[in-house]
């Protein structure tokens, strides 16, 4: 299990990033495709690390809302 956070782009597609990942970012044409796509994202940099023998970094990211 891993926190993503997805948000609107600036070019109209949706970011999505898991921050417990650095540098796993997908994006997709609707908010659907954007986490559809960060789930393959997160199992290759998964793939990736444990093929080259390193260690998966836990998930240690935690989300609050803060009222501004």
């Amino acid at each position: 299990m891993r926190q993503i956070v997805v948000y609107p782009g600036e070019d109209g597609y949706w970011v999505s990033e898991c921050p417990s990942l650095p540098g796993c970012i997908s994006q997709g044409k609707t908010r659907e495709e954007a986490v559809a796509n960060m789930k393959e994202a997160i199992r290759g940099y998964i793939a990736a690390l444990e093929e080259d023998h390193l260690a998966v970094p836990p998930d240690r990211f935690e989300a609050l809302l803060v009222a501004v």
